[in-house]
C-alpha cells in the first residue's frame, strides 16, 4: 500500500513542492520548469555577464547598487546578481536572501536557474521569496529555498536573480519590531502598524549553497511523463557545446503507461550503471522512494538493464 500511494503522489505530483518553504499552497503556487514566464534573454547576453563563483557551504553577498550588473533587457529592472554554483558535487540545496533596509524597502527577487550551457531550466518568479521576521542574527528579508538536481557530466550552473517593472509597483508588508519582540517572550501583542517595505533596484542579496540529501527539484528536459514532472538543471545526455533537438527519426520509445524517451542505442557504461544502482540501493535505504524512482527513469532512459531490478528488489528487501 505503501508503494502504490508512493507511486500515484509521483504520477500527480512528480516531487513539484518538495523544494517550497513552509507557506500555503495557495499563496505560493510555482511551476519552476515553466521558464516561458521569465524574460527573454539573448544568449550572447548571458555569456557577457561576469558570474560570481559561490561554491558548497560558502555564502556570497552582492549589494546590487555597488556590484550589481545591468541587463538591458524587457522585462527586467535595474541591476541583477549572477552566479556560478558548482554542479558535480551531487544534489544542491539554495537559500536566497533579499534584505530589507530601514527605509524600509527590499529587492524582489526572481530567479532564473540556467544550465551548463546556459539554456534556461528552472525559473522562480517573486512570489517564491516570501517575508521572513527578523531574527537574532537575521534582518526582515524576503527568502526561498531552492533545491536542485543538477543532471550528470555538468561542471557548473548559473543563478540569475533580477527584478521587474511589476514587482517594482508592489509592496511587502513587514512586521513591526515590537510586534515580533512581544511574540517572541510571550507578551501581548501591541495593536500598532506594521511599516510596509517598496520594492526597489537595489538591495543586498545572499546567497548560500549546501549539498543536499533529501528530495529536490530536479532541474532541465523532463522525461517518462507528459504532466508536471520534476525538472533537471542540464540535459542529461552527455554534455554538448549546445542543444540539439531530438531527431525525428530517433528509436521507437519504450511502450510505458506515460510518454518515454528514445533509448539510447549504446550500453550503459559500467561504471554509470554502478553508479545508478547504488544511488537507487541507498534512496530506498533512506525510504525516499521518490528519488528511487527518479533514479530508475534517469537510468533506464541512458540505457541501463539492471537499475529496474535493481530497485525491485531494494524495495523488497526494505520491506
Amino acid at each position: 500500500m505503501t508503494m502504490k500511494k508512493s507511486l500515484l503522489a509521483l504520477c500527480l505530483t512528480a516531487g513539484m513542492f518538495a523544494a517550497l518553504p513552509a507557506v500555503s499552497l495557495a499563496d505560493v503556487n510555482i511551476v519552476p520548469q515553466n521558464t516561458t514566464a521569465a524574460p527573454a534573454i539573448p544568449s550572447a547576453t548571458l555569456q557577457s555577464l561576469n558570474w560570481v563563483p559561490v561554491n558548497v557551504a560558502q555564502t556570497q553577498t552582492i549589494e546590487l547598487g555597488n556590484t550589481g550588473q545591468t541587463l538591458n533587457v524587457p522585462g527586467i529592472s535595474g541591476p541583477v546578481a549572477a552566479w556560478s554554483v558548482p554542479a558535480n558535487v551531487g544534489e544542491l540545496t539554495l537559500t536566497l536572501v533579499s534584505e530589507a533596509d530601514k527605509t524600509p524597502s527590499v529587492f524582489a527577487p526572481n530567479v532564473l536557474v540556467l544550465d551548463q550551457n546556459m539554456s534556461p531550466s528552472a525559473f522562480f518568479p517573486s512570489s517564491y521569496f516570501t517575508y521572513q521576521k527578523p531574527g537574532v542574527m537575521s534582518a526582515d528579508r524576503l527568502e526561498g529555498i531552492l533545491k536542485l538536481t543538477p543532471a550528470l557530466g555538468q561542471q557548473k550552473i548559473y543563478i540569475l536573480a533580477f527584478t521587474t517593472p511589476e514587482d517594482l509597483q508592489r509592496t511587502t508588508k513587514m512586521i513591526d519590531p515590537a510586534k515580533s519582540y512581544a511574540q517572541g517572550a510571550g507578551n501581548a501583542i501591541p495593536d500598532i502598524p506594521d511599516p510596509v517595505a517598496r520594492h526597489v533596484t537595489n538591495g543586498t542579496l545572499k546567497l548560500k549553497v549546501q549539498t543536499n540529501t533529501s528530495s529536490s527539484i530536479l532541474v532541465g528536459p523532463l522525461f517518462g511523463s507528459s504532466g508536471p514532472a520534476a525538472v533537471t538543471v542540464g540535459n542529461t545526455a552527455a554534455p554538448a557545446p549546445a542543444y540539439t533537438a531530438p531527431a525525428a527519426t530517433a528509436a521507437a520509445p519504450v511502450a510505458t503507461a506515460a510518454p518515454a524517451p528514445a533509448k539510447k542505442a549504446e550500453p550503459v557504461l559500467n561504471d554509470t550503471e554502478e553508479y545508478f544502482n547504488n544511488a537507487i540501493k541507498q534512496a530506498v535505504k533512506r525510504g525516499d522512494v521518490d528519488k528511487a524512482l527518479k533514479l530508475l527513469d534517469e537510468a533506464e532512459r541512458l540505457g541501463s538493464t539492471t537499475a529496474r531490478s535493481t530497485f525491485i528488489s531494494s524495495v523488497k528487501g526494505k520491506g
